[in-house]
């Protein structure tokens, strides 16, 4: 088969600036109905979010792993389920296991494509001469209704050392299931997947975390940290918003009672103090490693067990501080924040989420801590 080299992706109009003025506007309507509008999502194709990820090759524009992260933090200080769709921008890096000429059929009509997975629980799939029988439930696919190809997950087999297999479907292959009811992050639209007995060809599958198939350096870097990376720093975005508005408060008005206004009490002033101080150490740390795994990708080095430990610990740390800065701003805040209408609700809520991510949960710590003494991970899918 012969391989169609792409032209660079065309320059776009398109902001960021003039996304986040949008999305502004529209962060109550996605969150009301559940997901992020398909013409929204358009908005970030435009922006480039979507070809982050898509290899050069077929036109895409691979980002540094930190240039993305920053835009996704920018995007999520407005909107944290926004911002977690937009992550997934970075997804393609799994892709990039698939067989090349695969990609260059799923990349046929573009770099820009969006893709969502609902991996868990892993399902049956019963094998065919051609490949795999998909059927079964699959849930939080997040960023589902605007997605261009859908994944499910599917047992692995010998081929694939007993790792899991995630399995491609279009669209109209599979049928959405909107039961999405939480506290944070309710734009996002991780609904549940349901396939109903659709042969995919074997070429259509890849292991999460896979050898790519693209020689590329943004696929050398380590994919699964990268995952974490982009949750986490979802988090940061919606806490500095709550710390920005802490600040505003702060300085505003007297409070009901007549009392001094915040600003004007000692408890207020160091809370916020401490909180900045923890959530710029945490973005710092995060910031700082990704940028050096990158240089050493670059540079032509394969990333060793200990840097992918530290951007694994640096992701926990920041989606965990993040977390904790909003809790504190909540508890300083007053009775007002007891409100279900109140801002400070939406951002607990959202900040919540990527701290009980299963890439960033409090395993992780231990798993980090083992690589950095020469033992193994202490979690599978650690790298």
């Amino acid at each position: 088969m012969t391989l169609t080299q792409h032209a660079p992706p065309a320059a776009t109009t398109t902001t960021l600036a003039d996304v986040l003025a949008e999305l502004a506007q529209r962060r109550t309507e996605f969150r009301d109905q559940r997901f992020v509008s398909p013409d929204f999502i358009a908005r970030l194709k435009d922006l480039g979010v979507y070809r982050s990820a898509t290899p050069r090759r077929f036109g895409g524009d691979p980002r540094p792993p930190a240039e993305f992260l920053r835009t996704i933090e920018a995007i999520s200080a407005v909107d944290g389920s926004t911002g977690w769709v937009a992550s997934f921008g970075s997804a393609l890096v799994y892709l990039a296991a698939l067989p090349v000429e695969t990609q260059a059929e799923l990349y046929a009509d573009g770099p820009d494509v969006v893709f969502a997975g609902g991996l868990f629980p892993v399902q049956p799939a019963a094998a065919t001469e051609r490949g795999f029988l998909i059927d079964g439930r699959w849930k939080f696919a997040s960023g589902s209704m605007g997605a261009d190809i859908l994944g499910v997950g599917i047992p692995g087999d010998s081929d694939t050392g007993g790792k899991p297999r995630t399995a491609l479907l279009r669209p109209t292959n599979v049928q959405i299931v909107q039961e999405w009811d939480v506290v944070g992050m309710r734009g996002t639209g991780s609904f549940d997947l349901v396939v109903n007995k659709v042969e995919v060809a074997r070429e259509w599958t890849f292991i999460r975390g896979g050898a790519p198939t693209i020689d590329e350096p943004l696929y050398r870097y380590p994919t699964i940290a990268y995952a974490a990376q982009v949750l986490a720093v979802v988090g940061a975005g919606v806490a500095r918003s709550a710390l920005d508005y802490a600040v505003q408060v702060g300085a505003g008005k007297s409070g009901i009672t007549g009392a001094p206004k915040l600003a004007d009490r000692p408890y207020y002033r160091i809370a916020v103090a401490e909180a900045e101080a923890a959530l710029r150490s945490a973005r710092a740390y995060f910031y700082e490693v990704s940028e050096e795994v990158w240089d050493s990708v670059v540079r032509g080095d394969e990333p060793t067990d200990a840097q992918n430990a530290h951007l694994r610990l640096a992701s926990r740390h920041l989606a965990k501080t993040s977390a904790s800065v909003v809790t504190k701003i909540v508890e300083i805040s007053g009775t007002g924040a007891i409100y279900a209408s109140h801002p400070l609700q939406q951002w607990a809520g959202d900040a919540l989420v990527p701290q009980q991510h299963a890439f960033l949960g409090p395993a992780i710590l231990d798993a980090a801590g083992a690589v950095f003494m020469g033992q193994p991970p202490t979690v599978p899918g650690f790298k």
